[in-house]
Order: C-alpha cells, then sequence, then structure tokens
C-alpha cells in the first residue's frame, strides 16, 4: 500500500486543486446552446439509468464489489501465486458463502418475528395507549379540513352532487393473495437473474479487469492521455476499495456492539438485531434512524413498559453518534472528504432511483465523480464543489502564493 501523505503534502495537493479549479472557471465560458446541450444529455444518461436498471444496477454493483475485493486479489494473485481465474473463484465463493451463513443464521429468528407479527400487535396498541388520544385530535382535525375542502370544492363546481364510486374486490377466491404470491415470485425471479447477472460480471472483473484496463489505455492518443487514465483508475481503485474496506470494518463493529447490549438488555435473537444494524450503517443517515425506529418496535414487544423500551434504541442512538461523529471521520478525514450537503442529496437521488441497492452505492459514485472531475480540466470546478470542508489554512494557501507566506 502507497505512504500516506503527510498534512502539508495533503495541504499543497488541496491549494493546487484549488487554484487549478480557479484557472478552469476563469477560462472556460459556455454559450447557452452548450448548456442545453449538457442539460439534455444528462437527462437522458438518468433516463438510460432509470428504465434500464434491471442491467445497469447489477453491473455497477459488481464494480464496486470489485473495488472492495482488489485488495485481496492481489495477495491471492501475487503473493500467493494463484491464477487469476482461481483467485476469483475463491474470493467470490468465500464472499457468497460467508453471506449464505450469515442468512441462515438469521432467516429462522427474522421468520419467527414475521409471523409472531400479528399477535403481537396487541401488545403494542397496549404500550402506545397514551398516544392514542393525540393521535384521535390529529385525525379529528384532518377530517375537519377534508370536509372542509370537500364543501369548497362543491361549492365552486355548482353545488352538484358527488358521485362516489367504489371498487369491488376481486370475485375470484383468494384473489388478493394470488396477487401478493405472484408479485413475490416475480420478485424474487428479478431478483436471482440481478444476482446471477452481478456475480458473473463480478468473475470476469475479478480475473480480467486489469487487461481491460490495460487495453483502454493503449487506445489513448497521447502519453498525457494514458498517464490521465492510469491515475484516474489508480485513485478510484485506492480511495473507493479503501473507503469500502474501512466503512466495512467499522459497520462490523457497530454490529458486534449493538449485538452486545441487545444480549445485555435481554432481546431476543441479539444476532438478528447485530446483522441488520451492520447492514443499515451502509447507508447514511437514513439507515441508523431506521434501526433505531425499528429497534423501539421491537423493544416494545419484548419489554413490560415504553420507558424501558428505549433503551435499547438509546444505546444505538449513541453507538451510531459515536460512530459517525468521531471514529469514522477520524478513520476517513485525510482520505476521503465529500461535501456532505451532496452526499445527503447523491443518497436521496440514487434512493429514488434505484432503491435501496441506490442508497448503498450512492457515496461511491459520488467519490468517482469526484476523482474524475479533479483529474479533468473542464471538470475541476465540480470536483471542487464535490469535495469536503477545508482547513482556512489550506484555503489561505491556495490564495496567497507559498513564497509570500514565507516572506511574511
Amino acid at each position: 500500500m502507497p505512504p500516506v501523505p503527510d498534512l502539508d503534502d495533503a495541504d499543497m495537493f488541496e491549494a493546487h486543486q484549488q487554484q487549478r479549479a480557479a484557472e478552469v472557471v476563469r477560462r472556460s465560458r459556455f454559450d447557452p446552446q452548450t448548456i442545453c446541450l449538457l442539460i439534455l444529455t444528462v437527462l437522458a444518461v438518468f433516463y438510460t439509468l432509470y428504465f434500464a436498471a434491471a442491467i445497469i444496477l447489477p453491473i455497477v454493483l459488481a464494480l464496486v464489489v470489485n473495488l472492495l475485493l482488489s485488495a485481496p486479489m492481489r495477495v491471492l494473485h501475487t503473493r500467493l501465486h494463484l491464477p487469476k481465474t482461481l483467485s476469483a473463484l475463491v474470493l467470490i465463493l468465500g464472499v457468497f458463502g460467508v453471506v449464505g451463513a450469515i442468512g441462515t443464521a438469521i432467516s429462522v429468528p427474522a421468520a419467527g418475528w414475521i409471523a409472531r407479527a400479528p399477535q403481537t400487535m396487541a401488545a403494542l396498541q397496549t404500550h402506545l395507549a397514551v398516544l392514542h388520544r393525540p393521535i384521535q385530535m390529529i385525525q379529528a382535525a384532518n377530517d375537519r379540513i377534508e370536509n372542509f375542502l370537500s364543501v369548497v370544492s362543491g361549492r365552486r363546481g355548482g353545488g352538484g352532487g358527488g358521485q362516489v364510486v367504489l371498487l369491488a374486490p376481486s370475485s375470484s377466491p383468494g384473489g388478493g393473495l394470488g396477487t401478493f404470491g405472484s408479485s413475490v415470485l416475480l420478485g424474487t425471479r428479478a431478483f436471482v437473474g440481478q444476482l446471477f447477472t452481478m456475480m458473473l460480471m463480478l468473475f470476469f472483473l475479478l480475473a480480467q479487469g486489469d487487461s481491460l484496463l490495460r487495453r483502454f489505455v493503449e487506445i489513448m492518443p497521447t502519453f498525457a492521455d494514458k498517464r490521465r487514465a492510469v491515475q484516474i483508475a489508480y485513485q478510484i481503485e485506492r480511495n473507493v476499495s479503501l473507503y469500502l474496506t474501512t466503512i466495512t470494518i467499522i459497520n462490523v463493529l457497530v454490529g458486534l456492539a449493538n449485538m452486545l447490549q441487545c444480549w445485555v438488555f435481554g432481546m431476543p435473537n441479539p444476532l438478528l438485531w447485530g446483522v441488520l444494524a451492520f447492514l443499515l450503517n451502509y447507508i447514511p443517515i437514513i439507515g441508523p434512524l431506521t434501526g433505531i425506529v425499528i429497534y423501539f418496535v421491537v423493544s416494545l414487544f419484548v419489554f413490560p413498559s415504553a420507558l424501558q423500551a428505549l433503551l435499547p434504541p438509546t444505546v444505538y442512538l449513541c453507538i451510531h453518534l459515536m460512530e459517525g461523529e468521531t471514529i469514522t471521520p477520524m478513520v476517513l478525514a485525510r482520505r476521503f472528504t465529500l461535501n456532505p450537503v451532496l452526499v445527503m442529496g447523491s443518497l436521496m437521488f440514487w434512493d429514488w432511483l434505484w432503491g435501496v441497492w441506490g442508497a448503498f452505492l450512492s457515496v461511491p459514485m459520488l467519490a468517482v465523480f469526484k476523482i474524475i472531475c479533479d483529474h479533468v480540466d473542464v471538470l475541476t470546478p465540480i470536483g471542487h464543489v464535490v469535495g469536503g470542508p477545508t482547513r482556512a489554512r489550506t484555503v489561505q494557501s491556495a490564495i496567497i502564493p507559498r513564497r509570500e507566506q514565507e516572506t511574511e
């Protein structure tokens, strides 16, 4: 692994990026026709990503997992001298073996909680009885507003009596259940197909990804373009793989901490809730908030009072704050900084576009976009905006030349 740059080198690099961004902004002049063409191109790309998600999403997932497995692949191939094909096969079997073992371990308790859900609704209503009156008041106010709006719309429409059309349920016995079963089968078949596509693509990326990159570099017209392509590929592999590896280790520790606290408080199936916390922590902000809500609802089924049920989600919140505000910034601040506003915007956008998998991929794709922008002159200002907050010393070094600083 290459040495981590020290503080002065990092500041000099950030200052160089800022000077480069300012110079590109001064030189670039976009006419309205170019701007309109760029907007249409971006919309066409997003349109394609949305409607071709069934084939594009597995490929993007394979690319991200390939970055995560690049270091183990290098160890197997370089140090242990295994062929690339065999190394790729060993990694894929190992990863999906671990995933299958964890899934088998948590599938039984998860199925048990799902089966007991209808019977435990009475206990949930008992614990939340204190909220019954405020909910009734909110519902009554909502009904009054709806009645007022309906009266106003009826007067504007001439006072004509509206007709309410009720859709009759399906006459076939068990029609709703059959529809639900069909949708589940279709969803399972689509998931299995996308999983097979991702595994197949991942195998070939691990086995032949280097040769593909080499061929791509060979077709670059100039030596500067070849060097730029190699730098972009190296930075993407180094930074994104480092981010994914570090986040995975941190998420494992978060999952173990939550599993321990569930065991201490006497919650059943602590392994299930630890794995849930581990998976949800991959999704920034929204994932831990969802986990806190799930922990609170499950605690209402376990503990006799609502105050006791607040203990596990409170500890979950403390673990998340310690991890998100202290551990993760301390580990990744010097290597992987992104603008928090754009991280949240990317999370919302990709979650809307591709669902849960899009939320998982939002930060790695934003990092790849920043790396590409930093190495392309036209996109350098965008890369500077996407970057994380800088210190005042770095900004000053970008404005005042280094000689003037030394003279002063």
